[in-house]
């Protein structure tokens, strides 16, 4: 939750050249959708099952074309310097965390076009294959092409609108930036053009839906005006939140009163003198100060509580090879992004392999209102 907003998304797919890429929840929708349209735009004399097989082939390709078009941009990025880690992947495309000190105008003037270069070729070359098939009597995978063909030319022409996060916003952000100055006020400019631009679609697939009975066109610029809203105000949350917490590190937000306890206590101390004591639910278990694993109540409410008192915590605990950890001097922002990507409450802070503390995701979420309401 940042800022009243809850960004969720799935399991992330896997790291392709190092970047993680992410199905934002709008996928579901999409995939129901594109189902349907196949089930109800193919021809009736198909059976349902080979209407819906297609409609489920429609959705992968398409969702590869997408993948494939972002991490062509991703490869570019990198060979460029920019440093990309994670992606939120839409249905027009990927949506990263980049701030101004990854970038500069000339870049995302060269990513904003090799974006459009990208959704034509992929485009031509679905409408290249339609055109070898369309002889060839294979009417269902002549179908299923076209239909490719036709959404992913759309798509390349939904990119030239001029808002943010779509290829046409990111040229925008670049003009405003060199006007303005300003890169997170140039962000912020073209993401609430994107968020309006997308309310406006969506009352305009309405519109149709209700006064011309146009289902198909209705329900498709419904679902591209609530992708694009959902899109851009995640990208202006983003600005906002790097804006309030800028000047910010791990170190100045841990909570150094969290006890650092020995694997050798056992589960009934550590329950008896701190738990119900303090109420505290996270506890950092080093030797010395070398991080070896976290204990929460999660790991203590399997064991029995007959076996508390012989049970050592390094039995139980969660071992720092599987943990994620914060570096002191890691900025507040990209700490929450990464607590919010991997679904984290807790994260130890570490300075030179040594514990220094904890980080609570519900403190960096309360600084982050209380700064931005203060306007710092």
């Amino acid at each position: 939750m940042i800022f009243g907003v809850k960004i969720r998304v799935v399991p992330h797919l896997d790291r392709i050249l190092g970047v993680r890429l992410q199905l934002h929840r709008s996928w579901y929708l999409a995939f129901v959708l594109g189902i349907a349209i196949m089930v109800t735009q193919f021809p009736e004399a198909y059976p349902l099952w080979q209407r819906v097989a297609v409609g489920v082939a429609a959705d992968i390709l398409f969702l590869v074309a997408v993948s494939v078009r972002e991490i062509i941009l991703n490869f570019l990025a990198i060979i460029r310097g920019i440093p990309v880690k994670r992606v939120t992947l839409f249905v027009f495309g990927g949506v990263s965390p980049i701030t101004k000190e990854d970038t500069h105008p000339i870049l995302e003037l060269l990513l904003a076009a090799a974006g459009l270069l990208c959704n034509i070729i992929i485009a031509g070359i679905f409408y290249g294959v339609h055109s070898i098939l369309v002889n060839t009597g294979s009417v269902i995978i002549d179908g299923l092409v076209l239909w490719l063909a036709f959404m992913y030319f759309m798509v390349a022409l939904f990119h030239f609108i001029p808002v943010f996060p779509l290829d046409g916003g990111r040229l925008l952000r670049v003009l405003l930036w060199k006007v303005t100055g300003d890169y997170e006020r140039a962000t912020r400019i073209a993401s609430w053009a994107g968020h309006w631009v997308g309310l406006l679609f969506i009352a305009g697939g309405i519109l149709l839906l209700i006064l011309l009975r146009q289902w198909f066109n209705g329900l498709v610029l419904v679902f591209a005006g609530w992708v694009l809203q959902i899109a851009a105000t995640q990208s202006r949350r983003q600005t906002l939140l790097r804006e309030a917490l800028q000047g910010i590190t791990a170190r100045h937000v841990i909570a150094r009163e969290c006890p650092i306890i020995s694997h050798e206590l056992s589960l009934g101390q550590l329950v008896r003198d701190y738990i119900l004591v303090t109420g505290q639910r996270y506890f950092v278990v080093a030797d010395g100060v070398k991080l070896q694993g976290v204990v929460t109540v999660r790991n203590i409410k399997p064991i029995p509580k007959e076996r508390w008192d012989s049970t050592p915590l390094g039995e139980i605990m969660t071992p720092a090879s599987e943990l994620k950890t914060a570096q002191a001097e890691q900025p507040a922002a990209s700490l929450l992004e990464q607590m919010d990507e991997f679904r984290l409450d807790y994260m130890p802070v570490l300075e030179q392999d040594k514990v220094i503390g904890i980080v609570f995701r519900d403190s960096l979420t309360r600084l982050v209102k209380t700064r931005a309401e203060l306007g710092k």
